[in-house]
């Protein structure tokens, strides 16, 4: 954006984020200060300039947001959407290098544009340049992606930078037999004979966090809501709703707390078989369980 003009012998202007000044006389005019002069910091061009880069965070954010919705459920967009906001430097940031499909489910691409007619350019795994035009697309959760490591590779090669973690996200991937114990590899709790009636996993119970507290502000900051004892992650997985859950303790406990179990719930509440649960599910309700897990107390010492 432009200079405006503020007070007398200086302009303002938003510049990467924060409100900057300059002269407009004397020896220093037309230069950017190093910090806003004293006579500005209560003029209400300030107010106005530090309230409109607090939007754009917001929006910048929400953008964000949006784009790691559609890319977690794998959900069609429509090509036109693109087309339309893509001209947002805050939703391009979001878009730019995603991995998209189009009409071809085995042809996948790096985002690169998107055009006033709807055409999107894209770098296939050849390294060209395409275009499609495709009446939605989506941006598929990476644990969906055949060839993933390739597509890693590849997008170190190409200096690929995502606002948006989609290629590089960490995965799980369900493992064929739920049978075996937390311990055991598989990650699943239950006997054999019992593998289609298990619904937790072990692996990530146990963590120690001083507090409830402390484990619920992990949880938040990490983008998982916490409701009630439990941190939670929601995913549509092929047409399904899915809530990932971990168990984190009574509200206003002050005590020490572990981390319990890993389970999954219906839209409706019941709680699922993990033959029941999806893929995309599965993977994103253990990436919450281990990024809480990260964060136990680790216990030092010989006797640790």
């Amino acid at each position: 954006m432009g200079w405006l003009a503020a007070g007398d012998g200086y302009e303002v202007a938003l510049i990467e984020g924060r409100v900057a000044a300059r002269a407009t006389s004397g020896r220093a005019a037309g230069r950017q200060l190093k910090s806003l002069p004293k006579a500005l910091r209560e003029h209400p061009e300030i107010d106005r300039l530090r309230r409109l880069a607090e939007w754009l965070d917001r929006h910048a954010a929400a953008c964000v947001t949006q784009v790691d919705l559609w890319m977690v459920s794998s959900l069609p967009v429509p090509t036109g959407v693109l087309a339309s906001v893509w001209p947002d430097e805050a939703w391009r940031s979001a878009l730019r290098d995603m991995a998209v499909v189009g009409d071809d489910p085995d042809e996948v691409g790096f985002l690169r544009d998107a055009t006033d007619s709807g055409e999107l350019r894209v770098v296939n795994l050849d390294g060209e340049t395409v275009r499609l035009s495709p009446r939605t697309v989506t941006l598929p959760h990476p644990v969906l992606l055949p060839d993933l490591d390739d597509l890693r590779e590849f997008a170190a090669e190409l200096g690929v930078t995502q606002r948006v973690e989609q290629i590089h996200r960490a995965i799980w991937r369900k493992p064929a037999d739920l049978a075996g114990s937390g311990g055991s590899g598989s990650g699943a709790s239950g006997s054999a004979g019992k593998a289609a009636e298990v619904t937790e996993v072990t692996e990530f119970a146990g963590g120690r966090f001083d507090s409830r507290f402390g484990l619920a502000a992990r949880a938040t900051s990490l983008g998982y809501k916490v409701s009630g004892g439990y941190a939670t992650s929601r995913v549509r997985d092929a047409e399904r709703i899915a809530e990932a859950a971990v168990w984190i303790g009574e509200p206003y406990w002050e005590d020490e707390v572990t981390t319990g179990n890993l389970c999954w719930r219906d839209q409706d509440g019941r709680s699922l078989h993990l033959r029941e649960v999806g893929p995309v599910a599965w993977s994103e309700g253990m990436r919450m369980a281990a990024a809480l897990y990260a964060g136990r107390r680790v216990e030092e010492g010989k006797d640790a």
